[in-house]
């Protein structure tokens, strides 16, 4: 049976093979002329717009302009003003999602230019767009889908990665020594599953009590703190929480509990300092104050330490394992079905799926 561990423990194959294809997959994009972009907007939602914003700030540093992540409703309703001097992005991982395929609907309509991301190359909005680009995994059985949030991450910065080079952005030297860091990361991937399966196991007992999850990020490390907000929701269905470091600091620390389970996502980057000074803050309020490092460091055996040093920008590729894991055995544990929906109605009503 394919369940959530199965795709997890499949994103080292399927990193491998993304990164080995990736002028296969890219090549529409590759051989296109582009414009000088003055911005890139993507539009996602769900656990697609988690992954954009896990992206973002690689994506953002190798084009030298700035990346922002929209809403797909909002936008095609709303806001959507098309410059031919900005590069869309549109994903939907399933390929169903009906407000990412309006909105697509809507740029084309518009004469506008912009790109699919998808699993399935059949699908509804593959079929909408002039240009897909397939996130080469395959489809994925699951509708709480984590491969397809990880291959998303890599295929966005690997797209950003590609036009860098042709638009002399970065060196050749540059680009291979990112290419070589992605495959680093991707061998260390069996690693990080057992150092988060471990420690999953361990904190049990205090995961199974918690009413209230609080998950604290900053940079990339903030589309990992969105995506534990959207896993834990819809798998252990607790409240749960995806905050940005500065925002959680300047009004949600208000109204928090003793009983509230704090975990911060350290991609031990820029910010590292500031998260300590909130952590040492919390220490007087709260009892459950956990950290999954991306390396080493720490000052409590409750941290978690994932012992890959890269740049911080890089570390949501490998740093939404351990909160995967987390969803996926702590739902289990309580004895929650993943294997059927929940609401399977929801769809019918809403169509929020074409």
């Amino acid at each position: 049976m394919k369940n959530m561990d199965y795709y997890i423990r499949s994103e080292q194959a399927v990193y491998e093979s993304i990164i080995q294809n990736r002028k296969n997959l890219l090549k529409e994009l590759i051989e296109m002329k582009h414009a000088d972009y003055q911005a890139v907007v993507i539009f996602a939602t769900g656990s697609s717009s988690n992954a954009a914003f896990a992206a973002q700030l690689y994506m953002s540093a190798k084009l030298a302009i700035p990346v922002y992540v929209e809403e797909p409703s909002v936008s095609a309703n709303y806001m959507l003003h098309l410059n031919k001097n900005i590069l869309y992005i549109a994903i939907s991982q399933g390929g169903h999602s009906y407000s990412t395929i309006h909105l697509v609907k809507e740029i084309e309509r518009q004469g506008g230019t912009v790109f699919t991301l998808t699993s399935d190359s059949n699908s509804p909005i593959a079929k909408e767009g002039s240009r897909t680009i397939n996130l080469g995994m395959g489809i994925e059985e699951m509708p709480y889908v984590t491969l397809g949030y990880s291959a998303t991450i890599l295929v966005l910065n690997l797209l950003a990665l590609e036009i860098a080079l042709l638009q002399a952005k970065i060196s050749e030297d540059d680009y291979h020594a990112d290419i070589s860091e992605l495959e680093k990361i991707t061998a260390h991937l069996t690693k990080v599953i057992e150092k988060g399966a471990n420690w999953v196991e361990t904190h049990t007992d205090e995961l199974l009590e918690a009413e209230r999850i609080f998950f604290i990020g900053y940079g990339a490390a903030y589309g990992v703190a969105r995506e534990g907000e959207t896993k834990v929701t819809e798998t252990i269905r607790i409240t749960a929480f995806g905050k940005e470091l500065e925002e959680y600091m300047h009004g949600p620390y208000i109204g928090l509990s003793e009983q509230d389970y704090i975990i911060f996502i350290e991609p031990q980057g820029l910010l590292e300092n500031r998260a300590d000074k909130l952590k040492q803050f919390l220490k007087g309020h709260v009892k459950n104050i956990r950290t999954m490092y991306a390396d080493t460091g720490g000052e409590s055996e409750d941290d978690l330490l994932l012992g890959l040093a890269t740049d911080e920008l890089l570390t949501p590729l490998y740093m939404t394992i351990p909160v995967h894991l987390l969803s996926f055995q702590i739902s289990k544990k309580k004895g929650i079905n993943l294997e059927t929906s929940a609401f399977p109605e929801f769809d019918q009503i809403t169509k929020s799926k074409i």
